[in-house]
């Protein structure tokens, strides 16, 4: 199997060591702002919903939580092996949720809990990944054969895949796709796209290499 480390035509070309999205968010770099917010937006609008919250006020606590990332962003360090940043932006998410309900006062006091925290127990936290494809560059990324079934964290990946796309030939990204998310063997592959069965998984390797960069440390 080839390795990461490849060759690249220069109209595929990205630096393997450009810094991670939150390290250019930190640096106050706004495309980086903008494409975290691109891929985060959508789940934590999910999370507000599932809280149970009406649309209006969903999105206002949507705008609470993305004030409080930019805010305290430079914060956030991954300490602990099990440290994601998915999870401390559900804790963000959480914590946010909790003080709407506080400040509209719907949450009754007494014994037996409050209304806010029953609401809050049906959110789903951030699951952790499942194991990575078989693949030096896919490492801490998911396995993307499960990104043909529903879900919105995998949505995440989708949304990441779909901001890299253009950076690629097509005949690139259909053997990327067909290998790395349909699960087709690369041979099978191969034939299907008059490559060889080498080219295929350089094809998937360089996709997954730029999804890691893409994603970097906010995963």
């Amino acid at each position: 199997m080839a390795e990461c480390g490849s060759a690249i035509s220069p109209s595929e070309a990205s630096s393997g060591t450009s810094p991670g999205l939150l390290e250019r968010v930190r640096g106050g770099d706004a495309s980086a702002w903008d494409r975290l917010v691109t891929l985060y937006a959508p789940l934590v609008y999910h999370w507000c919903r599932r809280a149970q919250l009406q649309e209006h006020d969903a999105e206002d606590v949507f705008q609470e939580v993305f004030q409080a990332l930019l805010t305290h962003i430079g914060g956030f360090r991954k300490a602990l092996p099990g440290d994601t940043f998915r999870g401390w932006l559900f804790t963000i998410t959480a914590n946010k949720i909790r003080d709407h309900f506080r400040r509209t006062g719907r949450e009754p006091r007494g014994e037996g809990g409050t209304e806010a925290l029953v609401r809050l127990s049906r959110i789903a936290a951030p699951e952790r990944d499942d194991p990575p494809p078989a693949t030096p560059c896919g490492a801490d990324l998911p396995d993307l054969a499960t990104l043909s079934g529903g879900g919105v964290e995998r949505d995440l990946f989708r949304r990441a895949l779909e901001l890299i796309r253009s950076e690629f030939k097509e005949q690139t990204w259909r053997a990327f796709w067909r290998a790395a998310v349909d699960g087709q063997p690369a041979a099978g592959v191969a034939a299907e796209l008059g490559m060889s069965p080498g080219a295929v998984r350089v094809a998937k390797s360089r996709v997954l290499r730029r999804l890691r960069e893409a994603l970097g440390d906010a995963v």
